[in-house]
């Protein structure tokens, strides 16, 4: 399977602001559904009915290139 990104948005927040939904990404930045996703769960969920690995972000200001940013979903 291919791994997918689930994002908290808005990005760029600062640690610890607020997350006002996720969303599911590639690798390159491209969006995997135009859904927004109310919690983490739904959207690791969502990746796997879609047939892909999620990796969810560990800090807040995520870098896809950085594998200490993520984790298996």
């Amino acid at each position: 399977m291919r791994n997918v990104f689930v994002e908290p948005e808005p990005k760029g927040g600062a640690e610890g602001s607020a997350i006002t939904c996720y969303a599911l990404e590639f690798s390159h930045g491209g969006s995997v559904t135009t859904s927004a996703y109310a919690t983490e769960q739904e959207a690791v969920d969502a990746a796997r009915r879609h047939g892909y690995d999620p990796l969810v972000a560990l800090v807040r200001d995520t870098d896809k290139t950085n594998p200490a940013h993520w984790r298996a979903g």
